[in-house]
């Protein structure tokens, strides 16, 4: 398949994955800011446009309790990178200092179909 014929074959949605990394010792800065960072992905979810969002727990449990959890994944449509960029860089938990690292890159949906 050629790159132009993907393009023709792809949705029209345009989907960016937000991948944030959590400093050490962030949990208490994370549960403060929580309230408002969900708001804001519900925000998105309203206009449905959120694929799917959540944390990374530190440990493989769904309850990780006091070891916190390690970062977050956002996957949603965004008119360009930059649109994708700017939201994620407005998020609660970056003014919280809850993230070290935030990466935002095209993420293009294969399944489910």
């Amino acid at each position: 398949m050629t790159k132009n014929n993907l393009r023709k074959s792809r949705s029209t949605d345009v989907y960016y994955a937000i991948i944030s990394e959590d400093k050490e010792d962030s949990l208490p800065r994370r549960l403060a800011a929580r309230p408002a960072h969900l708001e804001r992905l519900k925000s998105l979810q309203a206009q449905g446009r959120l694929l799917l969002a959540g944390p990374h727990p530190a440990i493989d449990s769904p309850q990780p309790g006091e070891a916190g959890f390690s970062g977050s994944l956002v996957v949603a449509e965004f008119d360009s990178l930059q649109d994708a960029q700017t939201w994620a860089s407005a998020d609660p938990y970056v003014e919280a200092e809850v993230y070290a690292n935030v990466t935002v890159k095209p993420f293009l949906k294969v399944l489910p179909a």
